[in-house]
């Protein structure tokens, strides 16, 4: 049994040892991001580069994963020290629901950051002859990768639209994959949740002409008023090549968490970089990252690092204590 067991382990010893690279400082705080075609990754390694090129003898060990749920389950059991999430998906985290139901509300991590919006993006090809989530059905289509917030997202709009994943042919794919498999014809649609430009979409429409499936308001309305966490977004036109309108669809927040037992002081360092540097990361480009926009709409409490460098902004902010709670208030001194 004890063996069965390591054999479980294995292969996410070997994602969590391997992805940092061989000249990863052993003393390195773990990043979790997700797929390598995703903004998550781009976001973290990006971030990682800046901070070693700073000096100041900090560093991130960029691990890529599956998303925003295995991120925070990583995070609980200890083998991530800071993580990018989706705000929907912390929401159920911090509360014990969906797929985190079976080990209760979250605890052991804590808010940094809202970082940027991530846009639900559905695409299909141009010649497909898909014109709305509706006609997905029967069609061969990525909804994310297991233990991705993507998986949520796209069985939510798919319930939305009156639809379920036994009226799709669903497989789950990483960006990259599924936009490769696109590209070969593989499959009809696939669901995406990240800024946009995603790098995985970008290359693909480089290649191949394909469609983003708008969203109908009233949908979106319905949608924001079931779950936590969603937004109206847009996609301007021209974000990716051939795309000649906007799209209309939901987004959710791209949340920066950190392990309450990551030290307050390396917690400050990092949240102020991160604003000093907002311009210069990855990030959806009709955002811009504010103390306001950082704190807003965040289903969980700060860590206490965090608190300290939004505090010296003149801003209050609900600090961790121990205890799950979506009750997060902010005020302005």
């Amino acid at each position: 049994m004890k063996a069965f067991k390591l054999l479980l382990l294995l292969p996410i010893i070997a994602l969590l040892v391997g992805c940092g690279g061989e000249n990863s400082a052993s003393k390195a705080i773990r990043l979790g991001t997700g797929g390598t075609g995703g903004m998550y990754y781009a976001y973290g390694t990006e971030l990682a580069k800046m901070i070693d090129a700073e000096g100041k003898g900090h560093a991130l060990d960029v691990k890529m994963t599956a998303g925003s749920a295995a991120n925070l389950r990583l995070l609980r059991e200890k083998f991530l020290d800071l993580a990018i999430v989706q705000s929907d998906t912390l929401s159920n985290a911090i509360n014990g629901r969906g797929v985190f139901a079976a080990t209760g509300p979250g605890v052991g991590y804590a808010a940094v950051a809202g970082l940027y919006t991530e846009a639900c993006q559905i695409v299909v090809s141009k010649n497909s002859g898909i014109n709305n989530v509706s006609e997905l059905v029967g069609k061969r289509v990525s909804v994310g990768e297991r233990e991705s917030g993507v998986l949520q997202n796209a069985e939510q709009i798919l319930m939305a639209h009156g639809l379920n994943f036994e009226m799709i042919e669903t497989v789950y794919m990483s960006f990259t994959d599924a936009a490769s498999a696109m590209e070969k014809g593989q499959i009809d649609a696939f669901f995406i949740t990240a800024g946009a430009p995603t790098a995985a979409i970008a290359d693909l429409a480089n290649h191949k002409e394909i469609k983003i499936l708008s969203i109908e308001p009233d949908i979106q309305n319905n949608m924001m008023k079931l779950y936590k966490g969603y937004t109206r977004c847009t996609i301007p036109a021209n974000t990716y090549t051939g795309q000649t309108e906007d799209v209309n669809t939901i987004g959710v927040k791209a949340v920066l968490v950190a392990s309450t037992d990551l030290k307050d002081d390396a917690v400050t360092y990092f949240t102020e970089f991160i604003f000093k540097n907002a311009d210069k990361l990855p990030h959806n480009t009709s955002d811009k990252l504010t103390v306001n926009y950082a704190i807003q709409d965040i289903p969980a409490s700060f860590h206490a690092g965090a608190a300290k460098f939004y505090d010296m902004q003149g801003v209050k902010v609900n600090i961790y204590s121990g205890k799950s709670s979506e009750s997060v208030k902010a005020s302005q001194d």
